[in-house]
């Protein structure tokens, strides 16, 4: 049995500098778990979502976090940064082993578009190996509305997905179906940990891989340590969703292919929907003033008898 702990800290974020206040939060959950072996924040978790707060990295504040997780002898994985790489700007999220050292680093490859303007998509998968336990993969908020991208990390062997967000709108309650329903059908683990305030609702949730919730979150300020045992994702990839459907294999084993991926795929019918824009409020002009008077027609205001 390969057991694991991660820890999600769902935490209430500010626009500005967090990361005294991550460093103490974490200071708590080790005292408190000291078992526990990796530790992970939300989206922009350190600075919030301006881009005003963009990053070069490596630089210093990847070295604090380095440390941090030297100290406490723990993987890290300190949600996301924007990170500016001459004039362009990513949503980068770093991965740190237990020596302080970036295993690797993803960028988003899904900008929250329109909303997340200005920053750029990344173009590699990371994936990662933790010896005697298991294969990792990271996305970031927005990347899981695209299942090529949990599928990618599923063929590629990921067992766990590590999903930091920043959602603190009306469509969180979406995104745990997505959640749910992503778990199982690649039949992995999801830690999805969103922030509070400025950071998000919370609502985090982790699932196993036949998609049952292992632990959601309120909306308040939580330590979220959980231990998995990664031979549940093999388990459930060589026999089945609870014994029934097995996807990864289905999807080995099918001679289909999918034109829509293809660079002459027929694109007329997305490219009849528009502009990728904020929504405008509607001209007034556009709406059908018919049926307005309707309500004259019924109420007499002149009888004052009532």
């Amino acid at each position: 049995m390969k057991h694991f702990s991660i820890a999600g800290i769902q935490m209430n974020i500010v626009i500005g500098n967090n990361i005294p206040a991550m460093k103490y939060r974490m200071d708590v959950l080790m005292a408190t778990y000291p078992w526990v072996d990796m530790v992970m924040f939300s989206e922009l978790a350190p600075f919030g979502y301006l881009l005003n707060f963009a990053q070069e990295l490596p630089g210093p504040i990847e070295e604090e976090f380095c440390e941090m997780a030297a100290r406490h002898k723990i993987w890290l994985v300190p949600g996301s940064v924007y990170e500016k790489v001459g004039d362009k700007i990513y949503n980068t999220s770093m991965v740190i082993d237990p020596n302080g050292t970036v295993v690797g680093r993803y960028r988003k490859m899904f900008p929250f578009l329109p909303y997340e303007a200005g920053v750029e998509a990344g173009d590699k998968f990371l994936i990662f190996d933790i010896p005697d336990v298991g294969r990792f993969g990271v996305s970031i908020c927005y990347d899981m509305w695209f299942p090529e991208t949990t599928r990618t990390m599923a063929v590629l062997g990921a067992e766990v997905i590590l999903h930091p967000t920043l959602t603190g709108s009306i469509d969180r309650d979406i995104e745990l179906s997505i959640t749910k329903a992503s778990a199982a059908i690649n039949q992995c683990f999801i830690f999805d940990i969103n922030g509070l305030g400025a950071g998000g609702t919370g609502h985090s949730i982790v699932c196993g891989p036949d998609g049952h919730v292992i632990y959601q979150a309120g909306s308040n300020e939580e330590i979220i340590p959980i231990e998995i045992n990664i031979d549940d994702c093999r388990w459930g990839r060589e026999r089945g969703v609870r014994g029934l459907g097995q996807p990864l294999k289905s999807f080995r084993d099918s001679e289909m292919v999918f034109n829509i991926y293809q660079p002459d795929a027929d694109y007329s019918y997305l490219d009849s929907l528009g502009t990728l824009e904020k929504m405008k409020r509607r001209e007034w002009k556009d709406y059908d003033h018919s049926d307005y008077n309707v309500i004259h027609d019924i109420i007499d205001y002149s009888d004052t008898s009532t």
